[in-house]
């Protein structure tokens, strides 16, 4: 053996998935079997419950990715919430379209309606791009409670041949032995479920993609992202617009569930903004395992802790304001930094092997 072929070679990899990852897979892909099979053996109020927490962690995944990733701080996201309402309203009332057809539908119209939303927004930064979007969502709110064929300002409800048109209901009721309204909720829940492992695939092939290392780059640092050749107009106007699409169709989802819609409700910023901003804070901003513990935590919170009224608000205040002072990271920062643990690996890293592994492979 010659000097050279002595000498130890170092080989490098790059991995984004380890062995938690792999692990958290199989367990992810275990609960959305159980998730799935569900509403063979649930009752009708925890099928409702879960609907509201699938459509509350899309939301938050949706507004996590526009801002802890593309840096885009919206307080508007309401707008294209009451938008995918409205346009299932719209196009089952007035256009005799079905409804589940109606939501990817609305999902695509509320994309086509972020581009120009997009061109008048883009041009504020920071606080004023915050405020812009909140102005837009109430333009939206004004224009629709004008729109008479759809109730105007007090709002309008499906009607009952309109809820009973949703594809599937009569299977189930004749599989599971259940009335209309409770086989209503039980395809409610497969689609709201549908929408949310969805759009948690979406967001992790996107961060996983040549624009999700450009929105890490965005997210460390903007100026030396642009610095290094990254098209930040480009990247952040796709990421409004698909957040918007997504967005939309969810909104969809929730009217169609909820069966009646007014302006106030669809664009309450309460409701389809602050607490996904609460949600998205407390689980970790700019992670894809955040929103998941947030969602949970305001699942948890609201169930249990509503019925004490104005308390129930002033509890969630408190909880945002100790997050943000001691886990800036949000609850999933200090679990992920105190085990060194990721469920949903996006970041690249250089792997190289011991030495002792080097000289083993150099001995063979």
């Amino acid at each position: 053996m010659d000097e050279a072929s002595a000498k130890p070679t170092r080989t490098f990899s790059i991995e984004t998935a380890g062995r938690a990852s792999r692990a958290a897979a199989f367990a992810a892909g275990v609960i959305l079997l159980i998730l799935v099979l569900l509403p063979v053996f649930a009752g009708r109020n925890l099928i409702q419950d879960l609907i509201f927490l699938f459509y509350m962690l899309a939301l938050a995944q949706c507004w996590n990715l526009l801002a802890g990733y593309a840096g885009l701080i919206s307080v508007g996201q309401q707008a294209f919430v009451g938008l995918g309402g409205y346009l299932l309203f719209a196009l089952t009332l007035l256009g005799g379209i079905n409804p589940l057809l109606a939501i990817p539908i609305a999902g695509v119209v509320s994309a086509l309606f972020a581009l120009p939303t997009a061109l008048i927004v883009f041009r504020l930064h920071g606080a004023y791009f915050a405020i812009g979007t909140w102005v837009v969502a109430e333009v939206y709110r004004l224009v629709f409670a004008q729109v008479k064929p759809l109730g105007g300002g007090t709002g309008t409800s499906l009607t009952p041949s309109v809820t009973s048109s949703v594809p599937g209901i009569e299977w189930v009721k004749s599989l599971l032995d259940v009335r209309t309204p409770a086989a209503r909720d039980i395809v409610s829940y497969w689609v709201a479920l549908a929408l949310a492992a969805g759009t948690l695939a979406l967001v992790y092939l996107i961060l996983r993609s040549r624009r999700g290392l450009a929105l890490g780059a965005i997210r460390d640092h903007e100026a030396a992202a642009a610095g290094l050749g990254v098209d930040i107009y480009r990247i952040k106007l796709a990421v409004y617009v698909a957040t918007a699409a997504m967005t939309g169709m969810i909104g969809a989802l929730i009217y169609l569930q909820k069966a009646r819609i007014s302006p106030d409700a669809a664009f309450s910023v309460l409701d389809w903004t602050a607490y996904v901003i609460f949600i998205v804070v407390i689980g970790g901003i700019g992670t894809m395992e955040g929103p998941v513990i947030g969602a949970i935590v305001f699942y948890l919170m609201q169930r249990y802790l509503a019925d004490f009224g104005a308390s129930y608000l002033i509890l969630l205040g408190a909880l945002g304001i100790l997050v943000m002072l001691f886990a800036p990271k949000g609850l999933w920062g200090l679990v992920s930094e105190r085990y060194d643990l990721t469920l949903f690996p996006t970041r690249r890293r250089l792997v190289i092997p011991p030495p002792a592994e080097i000289v083993s492979k150099t001995h063979r």
